[in-house]
Formats: structure tokens, C-alpha cells, sequence
């Protein structure tokens, strides 16, 4: 008798269109699963591949603007998501990047979690959280501290739930590591490299896109490149939007949010992609690669593992400059390291380099670990 499946993912809006999404499309095309979210708005999207299918979600769906993000109901996620009644199903796979690790299971179901990160709210973003919300050290701001300290509590022990950890990085495997003192087997996201315009003409502008919210960073590189007066394109919007808007020079062209076909167009084009986050794997980074287009980054997180420093790296085998502090003086100093070696760069390398990230490579990977886990653990059916 056939395992039956479900796959439970945070939440579907049109919005939610990052790596985590990614990974659940790529995982429905190979694995016949039921699925389940705390909120869905794509099954009414005409636009989305899960137009007309059928999902399970929690009562949030019913709450008042939960279409536009649930994190203002953060406090309620971890109740919401145990709300899901998966008894009938064999093995439960899990999206996982804040609670959806944490669904209720049986000792004869098998859960595997395939982790974009620990609960960022309450481990890496607690402070950032704490200062934009302008709750302050009153009444309101300890009440709030108390929440992201239930919170973590709650993410430790729903990790307890789940029976293999897969990690997007091992960057979050250390996390992982970190947070619940799991063992995490790494498997990188897919990358749809295919989909990607590969160039080996570049024009004179360097590129950023990104969500332009704080924590990516994005006004660190365009005070950087304000100090080096050379062109800067962004693309992306968010609660930075403004502020950014205010620090450019006449250097840097804001674009705002621009469709896939635009955002390929310039990532093709670019002289390099600039990138000043700490991501748990960034898939951008890739994409730019696919592209031909080398990449400034910030060498911490997945940037470290995704992309190979030309200063380091054999001859014809780098795909980009790392810095190593998250400040302008670096960024800059990057920047002009990069202006040194741009000759040196093969382009047919980087999009080559890219391809160990594909689609196809997350597929295998994946199955086989799935397959594996299978074998280890006793469940109805097998």
C-alpha cells in the first residue's frame, strides 16, 4: 500500500514568493502530497501553479488582513499550526522557516523537516524586531520580550517533533546546531537556473535586489556606492523604501518592484551583483551566477559556500569578491578589489559553477534523503 503524504508549509500569499516557496513547488512536482498552510491565498490566484488545489489551512485564513502577512498574529502561529489534524497521513513533511516544524505527529508517522531557518523572530532578529516595532522597555516592550522567550521555548521543543532535519545550508545546519542541538543533513534549495539569461556582455552598473527591508542591508551599499560615485541600480521595495530613497546621490537609479522578465534583463546586464546580507543561503546570489554576472558579497552565511572568492580561488575558477565585515569601508574596499580582477572572470565558469545548485540537483538529493529515511523508521504501510 502506498505512504500518503503531506507537505506543511507557513503560508501561501501572493507575496511569498522566496526560496522557501521554491522548495515547496519543487517538492510537489516529484512528491504526491496533501497541502497544508497556516493561511492560503494562491489556490484563488490565477497566476500561481497552486491555482484550484485544495489546502488545508487554520483559522487565521479567517482573521482580518491575514492576506496582506499573519507575523502580526506571531503570538498565535505556534497554537494555529497545532491545529492541524494530520493523523491520516504516513509522513509529514515539513517548509519550515518559523512553525510549521511544529504540526502535531504520532510516534508511528515520520516527519522530515527541510529548515530554511530556525524562527528568525525569536533567535537572530529578536533586537531588530524589538527596535521596529518602537515598543520600547515599558509595560508594552517587556511584554513583547516575554513572547519572543515563550517563542523560543516553543521552537526547542517542537523541534522534538521532528525526526530528520534537512538544511538549506550549512550555515543553518550550524544553526540548527545552535538552537536545538539537532544534526542536520545539508541540502541546498533548488535554483531555476534554466530560467535565467545567460550573458557575457555587461554594462557599466553594478545591481541590488532585494527586499528593502533592514536587515538586508540595502542602505549599507547604496552609502557605499554614494562614496564611490559609480552606478548603482536597485531593485525591490519594502519598509526601506523611503529612507533609501533619501540617502541616494544621483548615482544610484531606484527601480522599485519590477517584474521577473526586468529583473532577469539587468541581472544579465550587470557589471556585478552586490549583496550585504547575512542569508541562511541567498538564492539570488546563484541566479546572478546563472546569469554570468560575478557577486559582491558579504562573506558570511551562505554567500560563503555559494560563492568563490576570485582572490583565493584557481585561476578562471572565481565567481566573485567576498568582504568580510558588514560595513561601508568594506563594501567599498570590495568593490574596488573587484575593479582590479573583473578581467580575470570567466563567465561560462560562474553559470557553470551555478548548475550545483539547479532544480534538478535539489530533486535527487532530496528524493534519495526522503527514500532513505523511509528505510530507517518503521511506518504504516511499508
Amino acid at each position: 500500500m502506498p505512504l500518503k503524504y503531506a507537505l506543511v508549509h507557513e503560508w501561501l500569499t501572493p507575496k511569498a514568493t522566496g526560496g522557501s516557496e521554491l522548495v515547496v513547488r519543487e517538492i510537489l512536482n516529484h512528491v504526491a502530497a496533501d497541502l497544508y498552510a497556516l493561511i492560503d491565498f494562491e489556490s484563488v490566484n490565477p497566476d500561481s501553479y497552486l491555482y484550484k488545489r485544495q489546502i488545508g489551512t487554520t483559522i487565521l485564513q479567517h482573521f482580518p488582513a491575514s492576506r496582506n502577512g499573519i507575523q502580526k498574529y506571531l503570538p498565535l502561529l505556534p497554537l494555529a499550526i497545532e491545529q492541524l489534524d494530520l493523523r491520516q497521513y504516513d509522513v509529514i513533511l515539513s517548509s519550515s522557516h518559523a512553525v510549521a516544524k511544529g504540526v502535531l505527529t504520532t510516534p508511528e508517522q515520520l516527519h522530515i523537516c527541510y529548515c530554511h531557518s530556525p524562527m528568525r523572530y525569536a533567535w537572530d532578529l529578536t533586537f531588530d524586531y524589538l527596535r521596529e516595532s518602537n515598543l520600547g522597555n515599558g509595560i508594552p516592550g517587556w511584554m513583547a520580550r516575554y513572547l519572543l522567550h515563550r517563542l523560543r521555548q516553543w521552537d526547542v521543543v517542537s523541534a522534538n517533533r521532528v525526526d530528520y532535519f534537512i538544511a538549506n545550508s550549512q550555515h543553518t545546519a550550524r544553526r540548527i546546531w545552535r538552537c536545538y542541538r539537532r544534526e542536520a543533513t545539508v541540502i541546498y534549495p533548488p535554483v531555476d537556473i534554466d530560467n535565467f539569461h545567460f550573458s557575457a556582455e555587461k554594462e557599466d552598473f553594478y545591481l541590488i535586489v532585494s527586499r528593502l527591508v533592514s536587515y538586508k542591508q540595502v542602505s549599507l551599499i547604496v552609502k557605499a556606492f554614494n562614496q564611490l560615485q559609480k552606478p548603482l541600480v536597485v531593485i525591490g521595495t519594502g519598509s526601506e523604501m523611503k529612507n533609501i530613497e533619501k540617502i541616494s546621490k544621483s548615482n544610484i537609479t531606484i527601480l522599485g518592484w519590477q517584474p521577473d522578465d526586468v529583473v532577469k534583463k539587468y541581472m544579465s546586464a550587470a557589471k556585478a551583483f552586490v549583496y550585504a546580507a547575512c542569508e541562511d543561503f541567498g538564492i539570488a546570489l546563484v541566479e546572478a551566477q546563472a546569469c554570468g554576472t560575478p557577486v559582491i558579497a558579504y562573506g558570511k552565511g551562505g554567500a560563503s559556500e555559494t560563492v568563490r572568492d576570485i582572490r583565493s580561488s584557481p585561476p578562471g575558477t572565481g565567481t566573485g569578491v567576498l568582504f568580510k565585515e558588514q560595513t561601508e569601508a568594506a563594501l567599498v574596499e570590495a568593490v574596488k578589489e573587484f575593479e582590479v580582477y573583473k578581467g580575470k572572470f570567466d563567465f561560462e565558469y560562474l553559470k557553470k559553477h551555478a548548475t550545483k545548485f539547479s532544480s534538478q540537483v535539489f530533486a535527487q538529493q532530496y528524493l534519495e534523503f526522503v527514500s532513505l529515511c523511509e528505510e530507517k523508521k518503521v511506518v504504516p504501510g511499508s
